[in-house]
């Protein structure tokens, strides 16, 4: 039993044989099954925004503002049942790349002179 150990650790099997199959086989196992088991903390890049500006509550809780383009881009991307739920979560994806995971506690628009919506105060903590 040992030896068969050894042999396994030391990689000595010859290509075809049984052992070696084994081995290859587990190697396998693990690099498909492993993600669903292990939190590997891996996400994709997204394109970040072009700008997004953090202030601090003091509260704990970070202040974020982000241009109404970059969240229009993000809704195409995003899918909910009402347009409320659209934009927190197109906000979040914004803010998870720069952030981390985050919680959005709210939000709200901020309108130029003329009533349009320029950006978005997004209060998130984590």
């Amino acid at each position: 039993m040992l030896k068969t150990l050894r042999s396994y650790l030391f990689w000595t099997y010859e290509r075809g044989s049984f052992h070696y199959d084994v081995m290859v086989t587990l190697i396998l196992l693990f690099l498909f099954v492993s993600p669903h088991f292990i939190n590997y903390h891996d996400r994709p890049l997204y394109q970040l925004p072009s700008q997004i500006m953090v202030e601090n509550d003091g509260a704990g809780a970070l202040i974020y503002q982000v241009k109404k383009t970059d969240v229009d881009q993000s809704l195409t991307h995003v899918n909910g049942s009402t347009e409320d739920l659209r934009t927190q979560r197109a906000l979040r994806r914004l803010i998870e790349p720069i952030a981390g995971d985050v919680l959005i506690d709210r939000y709200e628009p901020l309108r130029t002179d003329d009533g349009n919506i320029s950006a978005y105060r997004v209060w998130a903590h984590r």
